[in-house]
C-alpha cells in the first residue's frame, strides 16, 4: 500500500482542512466534545454544515459548547447527549437511543496518565475508557454507521503508543505494578488496533476506520500530569487546539481520504514507521499488526459480555 499523503500539516488547523467541504446532511458523533480538540473537531464539521452530537459526561458543559458553536457557525443543529465511557449501562444507552444513519463517529474523548482506578468490574480505568468505552460504543452503533452507506470511524491516539503495547497477559494490571504511562500507552495502542480490525471487518458494510495522533495540545486532559513533567514538556513544540483537531477532521470529513482505512495518521498525513530514539512521530509495528488486533477485538467483546 501507498502512503497516504494530503497538503496539509503540523501546522494547518481544522478550519483549512474542512474550507470547501459540504457535509450537509451528514450527522456525526464526537465523545468528549465538551472540552479541548473535541470542541474544535465538532465545530469543523458543523462549519461543513454536518448535524453534530456532543457525546458528553458533563452535559451542562456541552450545553454550553453547542451554543457557542450555534453561534459561531450558523448551524442549529448541534445536540449534546450523555454518555460514560467507563459505564457499559451509559454507553449501551446512548446506542440504544440512537436512531437514522449516522455518518461520523469520532471517538475523542479520553483520560491520561491517571493514578490508578478501578472500573466496578475491576478493569483499570484508562483502558476501560479510552478502548473499551469506544469499542462498546461502536459496536452499539453499527447498525446505524452501516446505515449510512459511507461511514467513517476516527479513534483518537496519541504517539504515547510508543510506551506499551497491549500486554494481554495483565491488561488490567492485576499482577504487574501500575505505571501510568504505559496504561495510557497501552490504551492508545488498542485504538490503533481498534481501527485496523473494524477496518476488515466493517468494509462490507461500507465503513472505514483510521487512526491518529493529534499531537501535542494543551488542555484538560493533562490534568493528572506533574507540575514536573509538564515544565519539562515546555520544551516541545506545541500545537493549538485549532491544529490538534485538524487530523480528526481530515479523517472524518475530507475528500482526500476517501476509501482509506486501517491507518494512522499524524500531521494531516498516514504515519511513517517509528524510528528509534524519537518517541513524537511514526508508528510503532505492534499497533498495526492485524493478529494482535483480531485478539483484542475478541478479547473486548468478551469482556462488554460480561455480566
Amino acid at each position: 500500500m501507498s502512503r497516504i499523503t494530503t497538503p496539509f500539516t503540523h501546522d494547518s488547523t481544522a478550519a483549512e482542512v474542512v474550507a470547501g467541504v459540504d457535509l450537509t446532511g451528514r450527522r456525526a458523533v464526537v465523545t468528549g466534545g465538551a472540552s479541548g480538540i473535541g470542541v474544535e473537531t465538532a465545530r469543523a464539521l458543523a462549519v461543513a454544515g454536518a448535524e453534530v452530537t456532543l457525546a458528553v459526561r458533563n452535559t451542562a458543559a456541552g450545553e454550553r459548547v453547542a451554543a457557542q458553536i450555534i453561534e459561531s457557525t450558523g448551524n442549529n443543529h448541534v445536540f449534546v447527549a450523555p454518555i460514560e465511557l467507563a459505564d457499559r449501562a451509559s454507553v449501551r444507552a446512548f446506542a440504544a437511543n440512537w436512531d437514522g444513519p449516522l455518518h461520523i463517529l469520532v471517538n475523542n474523548a479520553g483520560v491520561m496518565a491517571e493514578p490508578l482506578n478501578r472500573t466496578p468490574e475491576g478493569w483499570e480505568h484508562q483502558f476501560a475508557t479510552n478502548h473499551l468505552g469506544h469499542f462498546g460504543l461502536a459496536l452499539g452503533l453499527h447498525d446505524a454507521l452501516a446505515a449510512a452507506g459511507s461511514a467513517r470511524i476516527v479513534s483518537v491516539s496519541s504517539s504515547a503508543h510508543h510506551s506499551s503495547d497491549v500486554v494481554f497477559e495483565d491488561i488490567h494490571f492485576e499482577n504487574r505494578p501500575y505505571e501510568e504511562w504505559a496504561s495510557y500507552g497501552q490504551s492508545k495502542t488498542a485504538n490503533i488496533l481498534f481501527a485496523v480490525e473494524a477496518a476488515k471487518r466493517w468494509a462490507s458494510d461500507g465503513i472505514v476506520a483510521n487512526a491518529l495522533m493529534p499531537g501535542g495540545i494543551r488542555t484538560a486532559l493533562q490534568r493528572h500530569v506533574s507540575e514536573d513533567l509538564q515544565r519539562e514538556w515546555d520544551r516541545f513544540e506545541w500545537k493549538t487546539v485549532e491544529q490538534g483537531a485538524s487530523t480528526s477532521v481530515l479523517l472524518a470529513a475530507s475528500p482526500l481520504v476517501d476509501g482509506v482505512t486501517g491507518r494512522y495518521f499524524e500531521d494531516n498525513n498516514e504515519a511513517l514507521p517509528r524510528t528509534e530514539g524519537d518517541p513524537m512521530h511514526g508508528v510503532a509495528e505492534y499497533a498495526l499488526d492485524p493478529e494482535s488486533a483480531t485478539r483484542l477485538w475478541d478479547l473486548s467483546e468478551k469482556l462488554l459480555a460480561q455480566v
